[in-house]
């Protein structure tokens, strides 16, 4: 990852907290993630067991770059920076989730936002990177204003595996924003 970027920032904007991950995370995590609906597209549809979720929040908190999401004091989900395997000192955002309640809606745009606009006082690209059958997240990533690169096998910790490459610049960022 970028040497100048902080992968654990308390990141708020008045309805939204994202902090970083903890231990004592896990049961509030593992309770916005238990509706199987949220992992019915997702590669991981099971998720939403706790047995398929534990060593799942363990690479999370292991990563130590982890982010609940936050709102009303209440954990919605998760998100997570890392750095994506072909592009040296990079910064990805992926790992994200929301609790059915959230989507749809503003929220996953307004993680987002503080997310890239923490990223971006590092790098000039933000990459996510998508399973190529999750189609929900494909058009959540492109109403965002990201363009899929390429298609390629990425380890992006779990084993190779096929993904989308996704990227957008700060530029095309702030150019498609809505005015707040």
């Amino acid at each position: 990852m970028h040497p100048d970027f902080d992968p654990q920032p308390t990141l708020t904007d008045g309805n939204l907290t994202l902090r970083p991950l903890q231990a004592d995370d896990r049961d509030n995590l593992h309770q916005a993630a238990s509706d199987p609906a949220i992992w019915a597209g997702h590669p991981a549809k099971e998720r939403h067991l706790r047995a398929v979720f534990d060593p799942y929040f363990d690479v999370l908190l292991a990563s130590v770059s982890t982010l609940v999401i936050e709102h009303q004091n209440q954990i919605i989900g998760c998100s997570r920076y890392y750095e994506a395997p072909d592009h040296p000192n990079s910064i990805s955002i992926g790992y994200t989730f929301l609790s059915r309640p959230y989507w749809g809606g503003q929220t996953n745009r307004d993680m987002k936002d503080l997310m890239f606009t923490h990223a971006f006082a590092c790098v000039d690209t933000v990459w996510l990177h998508i399973d190529p059958s999750n189609i929900r997240s494909q058009r959540a990533t492109a109403r965002l204003g990201a363009t899929h690169a390429y298609t390629s096998q990425l380890d992006l910790g779990l084993g190779a595996t096929e993904r989308q490459s996704w990227s957008i610049s700060n530029a095309a960022w702030v150019a498609q924003r809505r005015p707040t």
